[in-house]
């Protein structure tokens, strides 16, 4: 039968993994932490895995590939050059691996987002069109950002990586698929990538993809120019995943009471609400966070937290809690200290905390009538795009650490369309901040509110 591809998707951090198979055997590529969802896509399938392979030492999550190997008894590929501490079948540019009468997996050196980076390319020998891995070198209208090893390497890697996406371009039929692990909101993506795009060719990428439109000198700049912040988690990513990382505890965390939230709290710990922002607003236990399962919840946890600090789940139920556990297992934050499932008036003895939300046409009213500060935490690439006259800038990762310099007074806290803007408000509050949460869009709405904003290049 042709080679079937089943897609894996992780939105919360943005990538993909993939399985492949012939009816009877499968490959994976760049499987995620939580191994057992591939798991479960072989068992419906029908087919044993039997080969895993890796495009590059991760930086954004822990990967399951050791894990699957394991589990499954499948050969374990990682580029030989790559200093890991597990044993793997090493592999170079060129090498092909026969994984079965009718698949074969061919390597191709693609550095650029790493410097080992390696694609993979598939073929069919029943004569179908080949198929591309392209991990996080050729995304869809994008490609890997250059600067994930240090800003050092980012101008060589940059030029590293219009090179590679050249080469598959001149060395692959343009019906080829590319397949790539990142570039659906993961920071990996040195741009945005195609909105919407569900799957790719390389004849498709050579029409739009800026790493194959323009001059490499060109290209480089722009990628180098665009860069904005990455998470700071990233830093672990690298390390754990060269370790070899065992597969996931996802058994349920240890039940707290009120008594034990509040001791947890007063510790220095964090309590996590898991809650949407809107539900968190009504009601929550006064110096808990609130980042919701309805965002990039792993992604800004791991972003914010000081690395190492206990994290304790609220959720308001079992399930909740777990999704949650689930997600963190994939960037390495592996046991939460504790769990509380239920309402918020459950978790505390104390009456609940509230925070105001409001959207920019109240914001626009106030300001007629009274000084508030107006503190935006976007990340320095989306405010020059525009911004509130006067509003205090400070990007949301670094609001932890420089809190003190938010203006005194009632400060009115906005992102891009609210998620980031709850955390930031029960951050401010549990500092003792009278704090409104603009749970609104900036784009659709700020301007239209009447408020003036500053426009990209009129500085101020």
């Amino acid at each position: 039968m042709p080679v079937t591809i089943l897609t894996l998707e992780t939105p919360s951090l943005g990538d993909r993994s993939y399985l492949a198979h012939d009816g009877e055997v499968a490959v994976v590529v760049d499987p995620q932490r939580d191994i057992d969802r591939l798991l479960d896509l072989a068992r419906d399938a029908g087919v044993r895995i039997t080969h895993v392979f890796e495009t590059h030492i991760h930086n954004d999550y822990v990967t399951g590939g050791l894990a699957l190997a394991e589990a499954t008894g499948a050969a374990y590929y990682v580029n030989a050059d790559d200093p890991v501490r597990f044993a793997r079948t090493g592999i170079r540019d060129g090498d092909e691996v026969m994984v079965s009468p009718t698949m074969t997996v061919r390597a191709v050196s693609t550095p650029g987002h790493t410097f080992t980076h390696l694609a993979y390319v598939l073929e069919d020998a029943e004569g179908g069109t080949p198929l591309v891995f392209s991990g996080g070198s050729l995304l869809y209208g994008s490609t890997g950002r250059p600067d994930l090893l240090g800003h050092d390497h980012a101008d060589e890697l940059a030029h590293h990586q219009y090179a590679s996406a050249h080469k598959l371009a001149d060395t692959l039929p343009d019906a080829t698929a590319v397949l790539p692990t990142h570039g659906f909101g993961s920071f990996c993506s040195a741009t945005a990538t195609t909105a919407g795009a569900s799957g790719s060719t390389i004849g498709a990428e050579r029409i739009a993809n800026p790493a194959l439109t323009r001059e490499e000198e060109d290209y480089v700049a722009e990628i180098l120019a665009g860069l904005d912040a990455y998470p700071a988690y990233y830093a672990h990513m690298g390390p754990a995943n060269a370790a070899g990382p065992a597969a996931p505890d996802l058994s349920p965390p240890t039940t707290a009471d009120a008594a034990e939230l509040r001791r947890r709290l007063e510790a220095g710990e964090w309590l996590v609400d898991l809650r949407t922002r809107t539900a968190f607003a009504a009601g929550y236990v006064r110096g808990s966070y609130n980042l919701g399962l309805d965002g990039q919840f792993a992604t800004y946890l791991g972003w914010l937290i000081p690395w190492g600090t206990p994290v304790t789940l609220l959720g308001e139920t079992p399930e909740q809690v777990a999704e949650a556990q689930r997600e963190l297992v994939r960037i390495g934050i592996d046991r939460p200290a504790a769990a509380a499932t239920g309402r918020p008036e459950d978790w505390t003895d104390e009456p609940l905390a509230r925070i105001e939300r409001a959207t920019f046409a109240d914001l626009a009213q106030v300001r007629h009538h009274r000084p508030v500060v107006v503190l935006d935490v976007r990340r320095d690439g989306e405010t020059a795009a525009g911004r509130i006259v006067d509003a205090v800038r400070i990007p949301l990762h670094q609001l932890l650490t420089r809190v003190d310099e938010v203006p005194p007074g009632e400060v009115w806290v906005h992102c891009a369309a609210g998620y980031r803007a709850s955390f930031a408000a029960s951050l401010l509050a549990a500092h003792g901040r009278h704090v409104v949460h603009v749970d609104d869009s900036f784009d659709a709405n700020a301007r239209t509110a009447g408020l003036e904003l500053v426009e990209a290049g009129t500085g101020a």
